[in-house]
């Protein structure tokens, strides 16, 4: 394929001060040895992002673009990528969260890489997706599935596979009940993978349009946070960053089961009591990033049992407001920012 022109520089949206995404225009980046330079379609709006933005995670670099849900078009490469890596010029590719690992140290060497104290992430710290060009690691960008469009499989970049994970995580048995705390965007696509395992669902959310989607997609009950599902849990997956929601769920758990917290980060946990919360074995369980692994499985079980994702496009120029309806829970589904070249049907 014939390589396109690349232009010099490039819109973006930088984080430089909490709370406030700025519109500048960058450089547009060279790719390293070994990294591949990608031109964005669309970038899903995560709230890791929004984390980012308003400063509940500690800056890494400022300023920073974030965004890694990137799905976009491999343009170029930088020595030492070849297209022998499986990402040819032209070629669709997705970037996720996790942009690089050591390889040597003794989590990375367990295949617990998520816990390398040399991760680093795209959108954190390195230039993310809410730009026109991305660099990645060849090694670190995913192949994705066909039969989904480039704003249906932004969300599975790092919602789907943060969930995948987390529900790894809840060691939820084959047919029990799980519990789901919050139904954004990846708590809407774990439901669906929890579902085709045989699981029986129930919802947790303060959305009416959230419950109803809930109970679309399979979930066999939802109610509002005062509610309290209609059966023992056998596991549950927090995914609202509410710390007031641990002990509830925690509550709500049968003997023997286990609360994953999916989220990057929670407000404050309120004291537990040994005997209601914690007591007959149930087990409280973070979850840390994921392995390039998760990825791998996640996109391979999503091809195969038709996860749908249900997304709220906005045009790349109003990143700050898909950020702002995140924040005041106003997003069904999962946004994305669309680009030109997106494809949308």
């Amino acid at each position: 394929m014939e390589a396109e022109e690349i232009p010099t520089t490039m819109r973006a949206w930088v984080v430089r001060t909490p709370g406030r995404l700025d519109s500048v225009r960058l450089p547009v980046p060279r790719p390293g040895p070994g990294e591949l330079l990608v031109r964005v379609r669309t970038c899903g709006v995560c709230r890791t992002d929004l984390h980012v933005r308003d400063g509940d995670l500690p800056p890494h670099r400022t300023p920073v673009v974030p965004g890694h849900e990137v799905v976009g078009q491999v343009v170029a490469a930088g020595p030492a990528a070849p297209a022998a890596a499986g990402h040819p010029v032209g070629s669709r590719v997705g970037i996720p969260w996790l942009r690089h690992t050591c390889g040597r140290c003794r989590y990375c060497l367990r295949g617990r890489e998520n816990l390398c104290p040399s991760s680093r992430y795209t959108g954190w710290d390195h230039d993310g997706g809410y730009a026109e060009y991305v660099t990645v690691p060849a090694a670190y960008a995913y192949a994705l599935p066909a039969g989904y469009t480039d704003e249906e499989v932004a969300p599975l970049l790092c919602a789907g596979i943060i969930g995948y994970r987390a529900l790894r995580r809840a060691e939820l048995p084959r047919g029990g009940t799980l519990g789901i705390y919050g139904f954004g965007g990846s708590a809407h696509l774990t439901a669906q993978v929890a579902v085709a395992q045989g699981a029986r669902v129930h919802v947790v959310t303060r959305s009416p349009a959230a419950r109803a989607l809930a109970l679309e997609l399979g979930a066999a009950w939802a109610g509002g946070t005062d509610e309290r599902p209609p059966e023992p849990l056998d596991a549950a997956i927090l995914f609202a960053p509410a710390g007031d929601l641990v002990p509830v769920a925690l509550a709500a758990l049968d003997g023997g089961g286990t609360l994953s917290v999916a989220g990057i980060h929670l407000s404050a946990i309120p004291p537990l009591d040994y005997a209601r919360h914690l007591f007959r074995e149930r087990s409280l369980r973070s979850v840390t990033a994921n392995t390039r692994e998760d990825g791998r499985e996640f996109l391979a079980a999503a091809a195969a049992h038709g996860i749908r994702t249900t997304v709220s496009p906005y045009p790349f120029e109003e990143a700050d407001r898909a950020l702002d309806d995140l924040a005041a829970g106003r997003v069904s589904g999962a946004a994305v920012l669309r680009l030109p070249g997106a494809a949308t049907g």
